[in-house]
């Protein structure tokens, strides 16, 4: 799980990024803060947007790759009771006696 987390953030900071390390001056923008997007009010309201989606986006990939190992499937308790009986670590009594309790 960690590791998922750590490419994830790792991604994110790679795409997020790249407005940091570019050259305002070599694309004639004259250095001024959202040069090609607009000035003040639609500027800001672009850079919102772009941060508000960024961190949602960032926040369901850890959710996703966290559940389970990073498989994206849940299992229920009757799943995890069925693959115990099938592995042999309780018998059929065991598996039908907390199947009832799981059930009732």
């Amino acid at each position: 799980m960690k590791s998922s987390i750590l490419i994830v953030s790792a991604v994110t900071m790679v795409l997020t990024g790249g407005t940091a390390w570019a050259d305002p001056e070599q694309y004639g923008y004259g250095g001024h803060m959202m040069g090609g997007y607009g000035h003040g009010v639609l500027g800001g309201a672009v850079m919102i947007l772009f941060w508000i989606a960024a961190i949602v986006c960032t926040v369901l990939a850890i959710r996703w790759l966290s559940q389970n190992g990073g498989n994206g499937k849940r299992s229920s308790a009757l799943d995890i009771l069925q693959e115990r009986l099938a592995r042999g670590d309780i018998d059929s009594d065991e598996y039908q006696n907390r199947k009832k309790a799981l059930e009732g």
